[in-house]
């Protein structure tokens, strides 16, 4: 703990035109040293600092930096690892938000550098983590994307475990006929296999192939992986680093499209049958054998459709006139049908769509497949509506191909999802009989075969969690390849739907990012976002009472339990998000740097004004450091002006919020209290996966607290926030700075 504390005032950048700099250095208190300098992040300003530091007797063992953001000059304000350092910042949120002439503006200064201090006082220094950690990468399918993955692991200089359940390499694309075009002009089918890297893989020394081989179990952490493996040697355990999930996809269950005659002829088959029908020799009609003279093909096949995929899989368009080109290839006089929703042929995939249009006997129309029956001559009648021409058609054909979608070759989604509710249920369940329920269906759901896969010996479940669709993405927005278990990565179809040659480039990100994992792991270091973070959490466990919140709210599952209940932290797995603090009613999990007495005190650094002064209002914002206190930075860069009397506290997401915070801050005299934080939802998402929503469910029970105390819950208040929604951010400050002033100030500032 730093006991020995100086503050640096940075009076450049305009701060220095509308904060009295000098009576900001004189109102610092608990420090041994105080300067002051026009360009602190400048040679003579960072040598002001380090003479302070340097020496036997060092005059100071932490530092307060008191100028711009603390997402500026990083490096320069970067002093080892061994001094504790705080960034106070009055220039975006002070200096460049305000006007030099209000009365409040020189107290929102102050009070933002005595909450840096007492930040400081209250930090310790993180012990960093030194294990002997595996480096090796395992990579599990051993289709286009896992052969990529490994190619690329082993050529970066990492061992890799290459595990496949099929006896060969080479998933599905070693069943296709062709690929889509790989090359200049982009207008012809590549014959291009995967024979090559198929030998490359086998033959590299750095590669240790399991083909036929099924993971038992995943236990540890990060570097520390134990994986059980059942080959058809026997079994063996490999201890591993990270992990490349390429498991590839599996095709929509056709059965379910039986509304487009799927099941009540044989006529009526799917693409991927068509591929292997074409792969093995001719196409032909599979009730007869006769050759194939009229095909129609059915795109969006259950895909973008609410009641099968909502979602599009983007590759069956390419597909279909992949399938198109084979037909003309037997027969040039065959007439084809694509009825489509949209063709979507991304990127230079376009000039292959306009070849196929090119041809004659192609017909390609918008509109929509109503019905598939029996038609003349043993063909199948189609009926159309909605079509191009305004008008609904017949059309008799020998064959129709469903182009139905991709589904992730992943646990299986609901039954993830349904296992991690029951869960839930079990803790949360007024009812003896429905918490009986809610076990019953955990066991069941437990050794489903839909939810084990890499059989991990996670408390939240065995397998990867998912979010919409049944895809493991853990945050789709900002960080591809992430899942929520740490150091294992999603790549290619299995993370969403994809076609071989993005699959190529996802394993390259995919693998990348594992040999990140391993590395920073080795360091102590946490992944994104927290890249770098040295710290994790301290567990008082004396003071457990096994409620059990810190293991089921994880988001990435750092927390397992004992046969007691009792929480065993795994560092390795851990974010450092700080949910697990937020979420302990006892507050017994704390942050050596970051920590429920540290904030309280930051809190109580506030200068309330006196009860009398009730024009002066003091509002606490609680900001997310990904999303919302950048919002805010931006908005100071453009000068945007808000109300003088807002405190901003960074907090590392909003589920670390520990709500005895708020009741510290209503109970000191603040008079509202605003948390901003993340979006979440179909299309925006918190960063730490759903730290916005669990900050929500804890705020609503706050409110209900505070009303007990005989304050009104209106001045607590969650808004979510884009970073680019930076502009809004001043409106809505103000407009809660308006609501709290109807409401006058806290009934219980007289006490405090």
């Amino acid at each position: 703990m730093a006991d020995k504390i100086g503050v640096y005032i940075c009076s450049g950048c305009g701060i220095s035109d509308v904060i009295d700099v000098e009576k900001l250095k004189g109102a610092a208190s608990g420090t041994v040293s105080k300067q002051v300098h026009e360009h602190l992040c400048g040679p003579e300003g960072l040598a002001l600092i380090r003479q302070d530091l340097e020496g036997e007797n060092p005059k100071v063992n932490g530092v307060v930096i008191a100028a711009c953001s603390q997402r500026m000059k990083m490096e320069a304000f970067r002093f080892g690892e061994d001094i504790v350092t705080e960034r106070v910042n009055i220039r975006e949120h002070v200096a460049w938000c305000q006007d030099g002439e209000n009365e409040d503006v020189q107290p929102m200064a102050e009070d933002y550098v005595n909450m840096g201090i007492v930040k400081a006082q209250k930090s310790k220094l993180p012990e960093v983590l030194n294990d002997e950690l595996s480096k090796m990468i395992m990579v599990v399918g051993g289709g286009v994307t896992g052969i990529t993955a490994s190619l690329e692991a082993a050529a970066a200089g990492y061992e890799v475990l290459l595990v496949e359940k099929a006896g060969q390499l080479g998933g599905f694309l070693s069943t296709v006929k062709k690929r889509f075009p790989t090359g200049p002009p982009y207008t012809e089918l590549s014959n291009e296999g995967l024979k090559k890297q198929i030998e490359e893989v086998l033959y590299n020394p750095k590669i240790r192939v399991c083909v036929g081989s099924k993971i038992v179990e995943t236990l540890g952490q990060p570097g520390k992986f134990e994986v059980k493996l059942e080959t058809p040697d026997g079994e063996v355990t490999e201890r591993v680093g990270s992990i490349v999930m390429a498991t590839g996809w599996k095709p929509y269950d056709a059965t379910k499209l039986g509304h487009l005659g799927y099941g009540a002829s044989e006529d009526v088959v799917t693409n991927v049958e068509l591929e292997k029908l074409a792969n093995a020799g001719e196409i032909k009609r599979p009730s007869d054998g006769k050759p194939v003279e009229d095909v129609l093909f059915v795109q969006c096949a259950g895909s973008r459709d609410a009641e099968h995929l909502p979602y599009c899989s983007s590759v069956c368009c390419m597909a279909t006139l992949k399938h198109a080109a084979y037909i003309r290839e037997e027969n040039p006089n065959a007439k084809v049908y694509i009825v489509y929703k949209d063709m979507r042929t991304p990127g230079q995939y376009e000039k292959f769509y306009r070849s196929a249009q090119d041809e004659p006997l192609n017909f390609l129309t918008k509109g929509e497949v109503t019905g598939v029956s029996k038609g003349a001559d043993g063909k199948l009648a189609v009926t159309l509506k909605d079509t191009l021409i305004g008008e609904d058609a017949v059309v008799n054909v020998d064959l129709v191909v469903l182009a139905a979608g991709m589904v992730p070759n992943t646990a299986d989604g609901p039954a993830i999802r349904e296992l991690t509710d029951s869960r839930l249920k079990v803790l949360n369940s007024e009812s003896e009989q429905q918490k009986a329920d809610a076990a019953k269906r955990v066991e069941e759901l437990a050794g489903h075969e839909g939810t084990q896969i890499l059989n991990l010996d996670y408390r939240q479940g065995p397998d990867l969690p998912v979010l919409k669709y049944g895809f493991p993405d853990s945050h789709f927005v900002c960080f591809p390849y992430e899942t929520r278990r740490t150091a294992i990565y999603a790549a290619g179809p299995m993370r969403q739907p994809m076609d071989s040659a993005r699959s190529q480039e996802d394993a390259l990100g995919a693998t990348m990012k594992a040999i990140q994992a391993v590395e920073m792991a080795t360091l102590g270091q946490a992944v994104h976002p927290r890249s770098g973070d040295l710290s994790y959490p301290d567990f008082s466990l004396q003071r457990c009472t096994q409620c059990k919140r810190c293991t089921e709210e994880c988001p990435f599952g750092a927390i397992n339990e004992d046969a007691k209940g009792t929480p065993e932290y795994n560092p390795y797995r851990c974010r450092r998000c700080g949910i697990c603090m937020g979420a302990c009613p006892e507050r017994i999990i704390n942050f050596p740097n970051y920590n429920v007495d540290q904030i309280a005190s930051m809190i109580k650094a506030i200068e309330v004004p006196d009860e009398f002064e009730d024009d002066k209002f003091r509002i606490l914002l609680f900001m997310c450091e990904n999303d919302a206190y950048p919002a805010l930075d931006i908005a100071g860069m453009n000068r945007v002006k808000y109300s003088a009397f807002v405190r901003v506290i960074p907090v590392r997401c909003l589920g670390s919020m520990n709500m005895v915070w708020i009741r510290e801050a209503m109970n000191g005299g603040i008079d509202g209290v605003m948390l901003v934080g993340c979006k979440y939802g179909d299309d925006y998402q918190c960063h730490f996966a759903n730290g916005s929503q669990l900050a929500e469910t804890r705020l609503e029970n706050m409110r209900e607290a505070v009303e007990r105390m005989q304050i009104e819950p209106e001045r607590l208040k969650q808004v979510q926030l884009a970073i680019n929604e930076y502009d809004k951010l001043p409106e809505l400050i103000n407009g809660f700075v308006e609501e709290i002033s109807e409401m006058g100030m806290n009934p219980m500032r007289e006490f405090a």
